[in-house]
């Protein structure tokens, strides 16, 4: 980890700024912290210019991505960007404004590559073509989808694991507390702040939830932004704050219930485990691009924030999920090995 971390500007602190009640507008929220985009670019190159660097792999590092396009005189490595949506889209209730000001977004994006494809040695795409979302970048403009297929390697989705055998779930439960009988939900909302709301809601539909299946416990994990003393307290629920490994947890669990955040999600469709997902309002990747890859592989079910605010209503939500017979389409577990040939290529 270079000590050069400690300057970059927190991404955190701007999104819980702009959220309101499960509602972030990720489009919006983005266009809004140039000055931590900006810090953070120069951040990059005084580290890059101190050092000698043969390869920069870009997670979905837009600040990296985006001035580079624009300064290309400053690349002097072999550059892979790699992501896992393409293409800003609006939102139903944005209007016309809204269409424009994404198109043009995607129409810069289009502009730079054409014009500066020597900036990327590599563009990764973290999944299948499949997994992107087959609509128009815009108004006058190409296919996300055909777009993508053109300018990306495929590797496939990263775990980052391989999902335990049945075995090794007994084992988790076992160190958890939890027998065979026992089940087990696990309430998640990822690493950010503006979960909070969420958790409430969750909480409020513990009693129902319990009514309707009786042993359910619940294990709700807070992430390092969200002190979990703050949260009522609900018979039948453990609290725990931020929890390394949480893949472990989610795959020993019988139900989760979480944001509609990929990495959560796909951890548990890789599990085989039924879960609700609620997306943040007007979040556009969760709603448009998460939702059309967890539809395609059949893994969970999708809740508006709406009625996960009836408790009695997310209360049949979770029995239902709980004892759905039908499973997901098995995610593939090769995609770091392909990922990591592409970017040994460049080396």
């Amino acid at each position: 980890m270079h000590p050069a971390s400690a300057w970059l500007a927190n991404e955190s602190a701007h999104i819980e700024d702009e959220a309101d009640e499960h509602d972030l507008h990720a489009f919006q929220a983005i266009r809004r912290m140039d000055e931590i985009l900006v810090n953070n670019f120069m951040v990059f190159q005084d580290v890059v210019e101190e050092g000698c660097y043969d390869l920069v792999v870009g997670d979905e590092a837009w600040d990296v991505d985006y001035f580079l396009h624009e300064n290309p005189e400053l690349k002097r490595f072999a550059f892979a960007w790699m992501t896992d949506f393409v293409g800003w889209v609006p939102m139903p209730d944005g209007g016309e404004h809204e269409v424009a000001l994404t198109a043009d977004y995607n129409a810069e994006m289009i502009e730079q590559r054409a014009r500066y494809g020597r900036v990327r040695d590599r563009s990764i795409f973290v999944g299948s073509p499949e997994d992107v979302v087959d609509l128009p970048f815009g108004p006058g403009l190409p296919g996300i989808r055909e777009w993508t297929e053109a300018n990306f390697d495929f590797a496939g989705y990263v775990t980052g694991f391989v999902p335990p055998t049945q075995q090794e779930r007994e084992q988790v439960r076992r160190r958890l507390g939890y027998g065979e009988d026992d089940l087990l939900c696990v309430v998640t909302v990822g690493g950010s702040g503006v979960g909070g709301p969420l958790l409430h809601r969750v909480l409020d539909a513990v009693p129902a939830a319990r009514r309707l299946v009786p042993g359910l416990r619940f294990l709700v994990v807070t992430g390092p932004r969200i002190d979990p003393a703050g949260l009522p307290r609900r018979r039948g629920v453990s609290y725990r704050g931020y929890l390394p490994e949480l893949y472990r947890q989610l795959a020993a669990c019988d139900l989760a219930v979480v944001q509609g955040g990929l990495t959560t999600c796909m951890e548990l469709a890789a599990a085989d485990r039924p879960f609700l997902y609620v997306p943040l309002r007007h979040h556009f990747e969760q709603n448009v691009h998460v939702r059309h890859r967890l539809e395609r592989y059949g893994a969970g079910r999708c809740v508006d924030y709406e009625e996960a605010c009836d408790p009695d209503a997310l209360a049949v939500a979770m029995a239902k999920e709980l004892h759905r017979e039908e499973h997901a389409i098995p995610v593939e577990t090769d995609g770091a090995q392909r990922a990591g040939e592409m970017l040994a290529e460049l080396i």
